[in-house]
């Protein structure tokens, strides 16, 4: 869930001494913030379980939502009851492993996370007019299309909830209601059938944003042409960390002086 894959941005140009690309070719890169030596760290595993039990939660719905909805699979996989249990319950704790996450220190790389993907600049402005095509782009950790995304999968998913319990738990509401609520379950699952489709692809065509959801990192390469901003906040990081390092260093030997 965190991670929203999108069309990817163009490889960053305006670096006159030439940024590696995507070619699975990694620099010689620093131990520090965010680094595992010549790779970067791009999700820990908190937010790696949360997404792919996300996921899981979601492909159940979509499956299960299908047979309830499309007459010659409810007839080949038959059980109606239980199908129509599987997916109510799925619903229920959809949100749980976000929930999980966010409570205790364990989700400080998901909050953090959850916090760029909430800040919107003009940057991100500029990607959207293009669609992500314009070679001079420099988006940070997340580009505007897994903002985007993220917003319309997270909300989506909050409707989905509201009017299923509207649709499970009837007798409260008014027939306009639960009238209304079947209408907005089923178009909105029909756009998420649609955004996670092309979520999906999106992911199998950029071996590095898979492998940052499957191993949590990535190349210096892959930054460097995907989130430029975000390499040069990490390698910043890592400077002032070999910086303050060197002068504990200095620090030790003159008092060793002394």
């Amino acid at each position: 869930m965190v991670v929203a894959t999108s069309p990817p941005s163009q490889p960053y140009r305006s670096q006159p001494d030439g940024g590696q690309s995507d070619r699975g070719q990694s620099d010689r890169g620093q131990d520090g913030p965010g680094c595992l030596g010549t790779r970067l760290s791009r999700f820990d595993p908190v937010e790696r379980w949360v997404h792919w039990l996300s996921a899981g939660l979601f492909l159940i719905l979509l499956a299960t939502g299908a047979i309830l909805n499309i007459g010659s699979l409810a007839l080949l996989v038959g059980r109606r009851d239980l199908v129509r249990q599987i997916h109510v319950y799925a619903g229920l704790v959809l949100i749980v492993p976000v929930l999980i996450a966010l409570a205790g220190k364990w989700g400080k790389g998901l909050r953090a996370d959850l916090a760029r993907l909430n800040r919107w600049d003009n940057e991100d402005r500029r990607w959207l007019r293009c669609w992500g095509r314009d070679p001079m782009l420099a988006p940070g950790k997340f580009n505007a299309g897994q903002k985007l995304n993220t917003a319309f999968t997270g909300g989506a998913a909050v409707v989905m909830l509201a009017t299923g319990v509207i649709m499970r738990w009837f007798s409260p509401f008014p027939l306009a209601w639960r009238t209304g609520a079947t209408f907005v379950h089923d178009l909105i699952a029909t756009a998420l059938l649609i955004t996670i489709a092309g979520h999906v692809l999106y992911a199998l065509g950029d071996r590095g944003a898979m492998r940052a959801m499957i191993r949590g990192w990535v190349e210096p390469g892959w930054a460097q042409s995907r989130a430029p901003r975000w390499y040069a906040e990490l390698t910043r990081q890592d400077e002032l960390a070999g910086r303050d390092k060197l002068t504990r260093q200095d620090e030790l030997a003159g008092q060793d002086k002394i």
